[in-house]
């Protein structure tokens, strides 16, 4: 963090803002913000400080631990001295420090100063470069800066109070036109001012999207989501997968989830022409396939990847699905087809956590004390939503996954028989998902306590999920009635400009704010906070009912929006269930961005 200050003629001006935890706020430098905008994705403020205007910007190096800021004098009638004090921390984003926790080192460098948290931690290398290539003086500090006040953690009942190190000090005089670049690293590298580097990468995305999606027109805010969408991509290198990637769930506290990365992809490469990195995932993940399971979250630190959930491997098979519907990779589908035989094997003898096919032809999953779909929140041993049974979208999920099979099998010449049976007969026990009296579908069949007839939003895969026609086997789960009644009761109980709602405000255990400590929150989580990846999925859905689609595109324009009301240049993970559908969770979530661009991509090319 840069705390800067500007001494212009007379007067100084505090450009950084602080919190601190006697509820002061000091100094005020956000008065001194004129504008705030982003150039492609590079973050760009305007200070005014009298008649001087300064820019300051932040980008990272593409592949790198390096972040720049730079500063520049837009406009004024004298030189400025700006001065930066530069306060660090060396923690992960689920922990916060105090003094008395760690004794770092700090040291003078070839071009700055470099700082030590403890023996085995990275470096952090701060430089300073005037203008092309002039070093700024870096003067030596260390001392703590106690109980700056942390809001958010405060919202979320964790520990809200931290210490930071003041390490090091500079200052530099700017005249007009001229310009600082801070560089921290810990790379302890030279000066790289990749700022047009940078705006060049972002335009090949642009340019890549434009030629694959073949559209005359691309609205300034998909532009951005394609953007958005590169970030989530992420270097997961293997033994034989040496270029290995995946897909991070969300900014700041999640990794890569198995689940989110099969349901993220599609929209994240496929739809923004990115089918090479669309292979390489694919490829990547068919590593990990254990016992028909892909794994649902790979721990930060290196531990064995946990496989706790039912959906994932089912998501690989649409995700595979649509790779294949881009690129016609039959080379890829030779080398992935005996993993998704396994997969399907798995699940006819079972798997882990009671995951089997039963004998009315549907996936039975769950065990006490596991979460294993979607909505999986669970604070120590309370599973929220614990959905032992048989939950719609698994089977709507599973029904997919044979369809594709017998086609797979198909275009390789092998026999489909197999799958075209099991597939049928899974339709026909699919039937007793449909409550006639209520007309829409069972949440859960067959858990301990009977059908679970909670309206939540997971029915609408059995009307979205594209069913390949194959032979006799072609028919979607339900009829063109029953999926008009789904779209419809959605529309009206869970749909809002944001996402669906998880569970309808007419339900006991309606949830209406998500907030609080970890206890509230996660017993929030999926009791009626609003998904804003559901959209995508609900677009489809309606698209396939109604066929109408200047309607769906009504419903995406509110995320358009949302790209200046959240993190600015990206889409939440959550929102409040209630107007004013406040964004919460993470920041930055993979699936909300993928799925918008799906859903914008599949209604624009009708």
């Amino acid at each position: 963090k840069l705390d800067e200050t500007v001494t212009y003629g007379d007067a100084v001006y505090h450009l950084h803002t602080n919190r601190w935890a006697d509820g002061t706020i000091a100094p005020q430098g956000y008065k001194q913000l004129e504008s705030f905008y982003l150039d492609w994705t590079t973050p760009v403020w305007v200070y005014a400080c009298a008649d001087a205007l300064i820019e300051k910007r932040v980008w990272m190096q593409q592949g790198d631990n390096t972040t720049y800021v730079r500063y520049k004098m837009l406009r004024g009638t004298l030189p400025l001295t700006l001065s930066l004090k530069a306060l660090v921390n060396y923690r992960d984003r689920h922990s916060s420090t105090q003094s008395k926790d760690l004794s770092y080192e700090i040291a003078n460098s070839k071009q700055g100063i470099k700082v030590k948290a403890f023996p085995h931690a990275a470096d952090l290398c701060l430089s300073g470069f005037k203008n092309q290539g002039d070093i700024i003086a870096w003067q030596i500090n260390h001392e703590w800066y106690k109980d700056f006040a942390l809001e958010v953690e405060k919202y979320r009942g964790l520990n809200s109070v931290e210490d930071h190190l003041y390490a090091g000090n500079s200052s530099v005089t700017l005249n007009l036109g001229e310009s600082v670049t801070i560089v921290a690293s810990a790379e302890d590298r030279t000066r790289q001012d990749d700022w047009e580097i940078r705006q060049l990468g972002d335009k090949k995305l642009i340019d890549t999207f434009s030629k694959n999606s073949q559209l005359k027109t691309i609205p300034s805010w998909i532009e951005q989501l394609i953007l958005a969408a590169d970030q989530f991509i992420v270097d997961r290198p293997l033994a034989d997968v040496p270029d290995g990637k995946t897909i991070i769930a969300g900014y700041p506290w999640f990794s890569d989830w198995g689940r989110d990365t099969m349901i993220s992809l599609p929209g994240l490469t496929l739809t923004t022409g990115r089918f090479e990195v669309a292979r390489v995932i694919l490829r990547t993940f068919a590593k990990y396939v254990d016992r028909g399971m892909l794994p649902n979250v790979f721990p930060d630190q290196g531990e064995t990847p946990e496989y706790n959930t039912v959906d994932a491997s089912l998501w690989y098979f649409e995700a595979i699905r649509d790779y294949l519907a881009h690129t016609q990779d039959k080379k890829l589908l030779i080398e992935l087809f005996p993993v998704l035989v396994e997969i399907i094997d798995w699940h006819r003898r079972g798997t882990r956590y009671n995951i089997h096919l039963d004998s009315d032809g549907l996936i039975y999953a769950g065990e006490a004390g596991v979460q294993l779909t979607w909505m999986d929140a669970k604070v120590g041993d309370w599973v929220v939503t614990p959905r032992i049974g048989k939950p719609v979208e698994i089977n709507a999920l599973w029904y997919n996954a044979l369809i594709i099979m017998s086609q797979f099998a198909r275009d390789l010449g092998k026999s489909n028989t197999e799958y075209l049976e099991m597939a049928a007969k899974t339709r026909n026990g699919f039937q007793r998902f449909w409550n006639s009296d209520l007309n829409y579908c069972y949440d859960v069949l067959d858990t301990p306590d009977g059908n679970d007839d909670s309206l939540r939003p997971n029915q609408i895969f059995a009307v979205s999920l594209p069913v390949m026609g194959v032979d006799e086997c072609h028919s979607p789960l339900l009829d063109n009635e029953q999926q008009k009644q789904i779209v419809d009761i959605v529309s009206r109980h869970l749909l809002t400009s944001h996402g669906l709602r998880s569970l309808s405000p007419e339900h006991p255990d309606y949830v209406n704010i998500y907030g609080g400590n970890p206890l509230q929150r996660d017993g929030a989580y999926h009791q009626g906070t609003v998904w804003g990846w559901l959209i995508g999925h609900f677009v489809q859905a309606h698209l396939k009912v109604y066929q109408n689609p200047e309607i769906c595109k009504s419903f995406l324009e509110p995320m358009s929006q949302h790209l200046t009301g959240g993190c600015v240049g990206n889409l939440s993970e959550i929102f409040d269930a209630d107007a004013p559908f406040i964004p919460r969770g993470a920041f930055a979530q993979a699936w909300s961005v993928a799925e918008v661009l799906r859903g914008w991509a599949l209604i624009s090319r009708k």
